[in-house]
């Protein structure tokens, strides 16, 4: 027996990177899964690699938030209840501010914070009728740091905090928990989908993101936080630049931006 074991855990962006790992590591210590993204096909490849009588197909788009009571109603039926939503789709920008239009901005943030927000309301009602609950936030290092052609995407991770925070004050007497993930740079295909100013996608994975941490230990590392009721905890790999980007936010700001704006070319 696990802490896992048996458990409901619902994934979304359960069809690559932090997300796939998610649902291999969960199965590995015995939950059960309920796999979330837009591709179907994708979603049933994933789970033909783990029991697939212990995981459950259950195609979502975070654009479409007037899907989300409907979905939610499946995702409580599949196994009678859902103990842990882990909130993990989204998409990236790679553009500056000078050129990024307001759509932009618009489609990051309804992607990566307001179907969160939405998610969260649909399920909400579920954690607080049981008295049992468990929401992990894939954020990341730039929820709490800026950085050059990032602002729609930072902006976004910001918000995820600040809404987070306030809804662990309001549940905890639910027994209901928050587990913020700060993400450092996880090798996943997150920079080829993400955003340019045009709106088509930056097709190039950069040297941070493919020299990254392995996705597979990444998920391990939130299954501990998980398991340890962690608020918030860095993952990634410990003491490299992001990580350490959080201590100088938080002890020497200053500092951090005067190395942070050197990146941008003259």
């Amino acid at each position: 027996m696990t802490f896992f074991t048996n458990k409901i855990i619902w994934i979304t962006g359960a069809s690559s990177g932090i997300g796939e790992a998610l649902v291999y590591a969960f199965a590995q210590q015995g939950a059960k899964v309920i796999l979330s993204a837009r591709r179907r096909e994708e979603l049933e490849r994933v789970r033909q690699q783990t029991n697939p009588a212990n995981s459950y197909v259950l195609p979502l788009d975070l654009m479409q938030m007037d899907t989300f009571a409907d979905k939610t109603a499946e995702a409580i039926q599949a196994f009678g209840q859902v103990d842990i939503l882990i909130h993990n789709g989204g998409i990236s920008q790679r553009s500056w501010v000078a050129e990024t239009g307001l759509d932009i901005h618009r489609k990051v943030m309804e992607v990566d914070y307001f179907s969160y927000v939405a998610l969260t309301n649909a399920i909400l009602p579920h954690f607080m009728e049981r008295k049992s609950g468990h929401f992990v936030v894939t954020s990341s290092v730039m929820g709490k740091i800026g950085t050059p052609m990032r602002s729609a995407y930072a902006a976004a991770k910001h918000a995820l905090h600040g809404f987070f925070d306030c809804l662990r004050a309001e549940v905890w007497r639910d027994n209901i928990q928050v587990t913020l993930i700060c993400a450092g740079y996880v090798r996943t295909n997150v920079t080829m989908n993400a955003l340019t100013a045009t709106g088509e996608k930056f097709g190039q994975v950069g040297a941070d993101i493919g020299n990254g941490y392995p996705a597979e230990k990444a998920a391990q590392q939130i299954l501990s936080a998980i398991s340890s009721g962690k608020y918030e905890t860095f993952v990634g790999r410990k003491f490299s630049k992001e990580h350490l980007s959080l201590f100088l936010q938080r002890l020497a700001p200053r500092m951090l931006m005067d190395i942070t704006r050197k990146q941008v070319p003259k």
